[in-house]
């Protein structure tokens, strides 16, 4: 006993120090194993270790991931590495515009041995959900998602039901093609934590990708769910100074009043920019949240929350939001 503190140890993988008569650790295997799911899935999608660890981000946060690009450059591949990775279940839905709410959520049905209504799980009911195609479903199906994304249960026929831990939603849509397609509502945007986009490998990457054979049904497990889980929690405990937390509140509040934007940020979103910061910082094997945390990620994070004015000069609806926030990112004062 020291200072009325009691000092208490940990195996040889925590590394812990005193201060202020509170005991602090940091798990230095954690980030080892988070470095090494990175380079698993990159195995796969090759040339995109920035878009990987931004997924990872999204993961070690509790959120669920926007993946919107052209065909052909591995968002299916991204997902299903990802969940191989964890050794999580994992199930993929195509979203087309016949699918009903309970071709996802499942239904009820009645059993006549214990005279009583079962619950047949749809296949929402899993670690990893992607949904492929997201807005070729229409509003009512792409809307049975909202309540799972947000509190990790569905509601069918009065009940509620948890899901899985850890869960997450990754979905795609393809920003080219717009015939038969039901654009996501503004309700359902904000729901998704971050939005990314993978491009086009550089031609070395691409090279690997056509002579490669290693598909993510290849991959060997480098983590548990259970360990994802516990990696949340700590996560909430990345310590965030409050000079950073007005930095997040100036930055929504910026976008609120930008006047090439008709709809800013949502406390949801500067929840969303908070806790990424930690997670981030947490990738990184830090305690505590430095202001570059927040600014590499409000674009992500923010961009495709953003309804812009139609006055706003052309080109693509999330190219001109991604340009209006970077230009909104330097005008806010960076705390020192």
């Amino acid at each position: 006993m020291e200072n009325g503190c009691r000092i208490t140890f940990f195996p040889a993988s925590l590394a812990w120090k005193i201060s202020w008569g509170q005991l602090h650790y940091i798990v230095f295997d954690m980030q080892d194993k988070l470095q090494a799911l990175i380079g698993n899935v990159s195995q796969v999608i090759r040339g995109k270790d920035e878009a990987i660890r931004l997924a990872v981000v999204c993961l070690l946060a509790r959120g669920h991931l926007l993946i919107e690009d052209v065909p052909g450059v591995g968002k299916t591949s991204l997902a299903s590495a990802l969940a191989k990775s964890l050794d999580c279940s994992f199930q993929r839905i195509q979203f087309t515009n016949d699918l009903l709410p309970s071709d996802l959520l499942g239904t009820v049905i009645y059993n006549s041995s214990s005279l009583k209504f079962d619950l047949k799980p749809g296949p929402i009911f899993h670690h990893m959900v992607l949904a492929d195609e997201i807005n070729r479903t229409p509003p009512r199906t792409q809307s049975a998602l909202l309540e799972a994304m947000n509190e990790g249960q569905v509601t069918i026929d009065s009940h509620t039901y948890p899901l899985p831990k850890p869960f997450m939603v990754l979905a795609t849509q393809n920003p080219g093609e717009f015939a038969g397609t039901y654009p996501l509502p503004e309700s359902q945007l904000d729901r998704f934590f971050m939005r990314i986009s993978l491009g086009y490998p550089d031609r070395e990457a691409e090279r690997q990708v056509i002579t490669g054979t290693l598909l993510p049904q290849d991959l060997r497990p480098v983590m548990h769910g259970e360990e994802v889980v516990e990696m949340q929690s700590r996560v909430e405990k990345v310590r965030v100074e409050e000079s950073l937390v007005t930095y997040i509140l100036d930055t929504i509040e910026a976008t609120r009043n930008s006047s090439a934007i008709s709809l800013g940020g949502s406390p949801r979103a500067a929840k969303s920019l908070y806790r990424a910061a930690q997670a981030s910082a947490f990738l990184e094997g830090s305690d505590y949240v430095l202001p570059r945390h927040i600014k590499e990620l409000a674009v992500p994070i923010l961009a495709h929350r953003l309804l812009l004015r139609e006055q706003t000069l052309g080109g693509a609806p999330l190219a001109r939001a991604e340009t209006i926030l970077k230009a909104i990112l330097e005008e806010v004062t960076v705390p020192l």
